[in-house]
This record gives C-alpha cells, structure tokens and sequence, in this order.
C-alpha cells in the first residue's frame, strides 16, 4: 500500500508541476497577483509530494519488498542498512527521482526564502523551475517508473551492484546530485531574468 502511496504522490507532483509551470508564467505576463501566486504553495507542494515518493521507495527497499523491481533488482535481504538505503539511488530509476527530489527542493527554497524578490521574476523563476520537473517527471513516469511492480515477487533480491557497496559511495550521488542540480536555480533565474 505504501508503494501505490508513493506513486500516488509521485503523479501529484507532476500535476502540481505543470500547474506550476503555466499558471504562475501566465500570471507574471498579464501581472496578475493571484496567478502569480500560485507558484509558491505549488513549489511547496511539489517538494513534499516528491519527499512523499522518495521516503515510499525508501520503505520498500528496507523493508526488503521484492514485490517491486526496483527492489528486486537491486536490493538483497541480507545487506547492511545503509547498503539498502543506498540502493534507493544506486540505479537508474531511484537515481532520476533523487534527482527530481533535488530539484525541488531548489524550487521550495525560492519559494519559501525569496520573499525579497520581486513577484514577476519570483513567478516566473519558479515556473522555470517547475517546467524542468515536469520533464523529469514525464521521463519518470513513462519510462523509468521507480515503483512498477513484479509479479510474482521473488522470494530475494538480486543486490546492489558490488561497485557501489562502500561507504563513500552511499553517501556520493546525494552530495553530487545536490551540486549539479543546484545549477538548475541559477538556470531558472537566468531564464526568468530574460522573460
């Protein structure tokens, strides 16, 4: 149940970010306030929607659920911890929605600190931002679900892939991630700044 809970919340993030992505853009360009708005509480939203997803994948690998391929394919019973929750990024799928996850969280950020911008460039930043969530949300869903299921579930996973068991390298994708997406924000300012 946690599983459809998770994806669940991972197609309300990509509606909450396409919301993201118009309403507020439209409202910076006809200068209506209310539109303009939306975008904060939609950052917001977004952010917990994905932290929602994530803390759900996380579940199902420590929890060992081999009803999920993800699991199944990268997970093992046997491993330590923090070889299971590093499992959660240490693939493709789990790896795009850390990704995803970071990025709004930059977006959240904006939203929540930026009060001292000024509210056309604050709307369009976050639409911005938002429009590339909405990619990386579309690439999830319809091609990298993190979430799908196998049936029948084996009765173990097949492990992490011996590479990625150090310690080190639990931690590394995290700290990576964080600085190659926190680019995407001055992305996002840059574009607004020309809009």
């Amino acid at each position: 149940m946690i599983i459809e809970f998770g994806h669940f919340a991972l197609i309300l993030a990509l509606l909450v970010a396409a919301i993201q992505t118009v309403v507020p853009a439209w409202g910076a360009r006809v200068r209506d306030a209310r539109l303009m708005a939306v975008a904060e509480p939609a950052a917001v939203s977004q952010f917990f929607l994905l932290l929602i997803a994530f803390f759900a994948l996380m579940h199902a690998y420590v929890t060992s659920d081999f009803s999920v391929a993800n699991v199944a394919i990268n997970s093992h019973s046997t491993k330590p911890l923090i070889y299971k929750m590093s499992g959660v990024w240490g693939n493709h799928e789990g790896s795009m929605l850390l990704w995803v996850l970071i990025l709004a969280l930059f977006g959240a950020a904006v939203a929540v600190f930026g009060n001292n911008l000024p509210s056309t460039l604050k709307a369009n930043v976050l639409a911005v931002q938002a429009s590339i969530a909405l990619a990386f949300l579309l690439f999830i869903l319809l091609t990298s679900d993190p979430f799908a299921r196998m049936i029948p579930a084996p009765a173990d996973g097949q492990g992490l892939n011996p590479i990625l068991q150090d310690p080190a390298l639990s931690f590394h994708p995290p700290f990576l991630y964080t600085g190659y997406v926190g680019f995407s924000i001055a992305f996002s300012f840059a574009i607004a700044a020309l809009i």
